[in-house]
């Protein structure tokens, strides 16, 4: 019998890859689910027996019963849509009984003054946008590697609470009103509205990481829930247009606190094509009659944002990118059915610039990113229906074809196919947990 194993989804291209679905779907086989980064600017849209059910911040493993769902020490909590979702939940039944969720009393808060930044910044860039969602993930991370933020656990401290808040404001009003002209903040009006907070979260918060540790020695199964993508990572992304956070699978460790070496498994998710939301060079990017078709067929609207999704085909230099930087051991491929009826498509096998070809690795100087060109592998289509297909053999020549060359180009196996939004509408190839 093969061992069990601890595993890690992580996007590999600009995020929106299907991770939502995904993680649900695993969700099925593990105990634990430990989001580790980024905050509510994450969209995970999940379909379950036809309902449409969208989660920011609490992982997508909360639909299902007897888990444990944990947002750990390297994701920023914004109270208010915490509070907000665990109502949600609960007034649409979809909190079960059993399962619980708590969030670690080391993650970092967001502010109001975290927003109110946010958006300012963003107003006054002036064509030079990197395409926040505004919802203060960025000055919250500024803040914690400042070492001025405040955490979960000060709201248990009111007068270290205090402190903290008015040694913040100093700077963060000074800014609001010099720099961007708007309304100042007041302490005092905060503090009472993040003690109220505090109250109604108490329930939730705990040492996470000892959890996790808990659950390990017990012969669990931990699932590691990333958001965005690992093109968006703080390091490895396209910089400047990138979060705020590591989105690579290394950061499951330190954003959950557990060690990297109880992670067996890293699943990579990756959609059949290539969307990004936001500004930044998009080099397979379709500003025709096909990326309006693909927008189109797959709802490609920002979860958080609503904003439209940018689409284009498929950039596998991303994909092995990502395989490299996250460890990636198996690629799940998500919405293939939206590629169904194109009589053509295309995969970029690499890039070309004046003096420089990329087939592993995108540049790390932006403009030279910009100022590459793809160079493409050709397909025919397919016009056959695939979502009621639940094997890989039964799915058209075409798509087959398409799906071996795609594995190809990563160098990884495939570990899941997915044919269509819903959770049965899936081809599953291996189980994850088994190392």
């Amino acid at each position: 019998m093969a061992a069990m194993a601890n595993v890690a989804v992580v996007g590999t291209q600009w995020g929106d890859e299907g991770k939502g679905k995904l993680v649900d779907l695993y969700t099925e086989g593990a105990d634990v689910i430990a989001r580790f980064q980024g905050g509510n600017n994450a969209g995970h849209t999940l379909v379950v027996k036809g309902r449409k059910t969208i989660l920011h911040l609490i992982p997508s493993g909360i639909l299902h019963d007897n888990k444990i769902c944990i947002i750990g020490n390297g994701v920023v909590v914004d109270p208010v849509v915490l509070i907000q979702e665990i109502e949600e939940l609960q007034k649409g039944g979809l909190f079960p009984p059993h399962t619980k969720l708590y969030v670690s009393e080391k993650a970092h808060l967001i502010m109001p003054y975290h927003k109110r930044l946010d958006m300012a910044r963003e107003a006054s860039s002036k064509g030079k946008k990197i395409g926040t969602t505004g919802r203060g993930i960025g000055p919250a991370y500024e803040d914690k590697a400042a070492r001025i933020g405040i955490r979960v656990c000060d709201l248990y401290n009111e007068s270290l609470l205090r402190e903290r808040l008015q040694r913040s404001l100093n700077e963060k009003n000074f800014l609001l009103t010099g720099l961007y002209s708007e309304q100042p903040l007041s302490a005092d009006e905060i503090a009472a509205e993040y003690l109220a907070y505090a109250r109604k979260i108490k329930p939730y918060v705990a040492d996470t990481s000892l959890i996790l540790d808990n659950a390990m020695r017990a012969g669990k199964k931990i699932l590691f829930e990333g958001a965005q993508g690992a093109h968006l990572d703080i390091d490895h992304g396209t910089y400047p247009y990138v979060t705020s956070s590591n989105t690579v699978a290394g950061n499951a460790a330190c954003g959950s606190g557990i060690g990297p070496n109880v992670i067996n498994n890293i699943i990579g998710i990756c959609k059949a094509y290539t969307t990004r939301v936001g500004e930044g060079p998009f080099l397979t990017e379709l500003n025709d009659e096909i990326g309006d078709y693909i927008q189109q067929a797959g709802q490609e609207f920002g979860a958080t944002t609503g904003r439209k999704r940018r689409c284009g085909w498929l950039d596998m230099v991303l994909v092995r990118q990502a395989v490299r930087t996250s460890g990636i051991t198996a690629l799940a491929i998500t919405k293939l059915d939206v590629l169904t009826g194109l009589d053509k498509v295309k995969i970029c096998v690499g890039y070309e610039a004046a003096d420089a070809e990329f087939t592993h690795a995108v540049p790390a100087d932006i403009d030279l990113f910009g100022q590459c060109r793809p160079v493409y592998e050709e397909f025919p289509g397919w016009k056959e229906s695939i979502p009621e297909i639940r094997k890989l053999e039964e799915l058209p020549a075409n798509a087959r074809r398409y799906l071996q060359r795609l594995e190809e180009l990563a160098g990884v196996p495939l570990n899941l196919v997915s044919v269509g939004p819903g959770r049965e509408e899936t081809i599953i190839l291996s189980d994850p947990f088994c190392d």
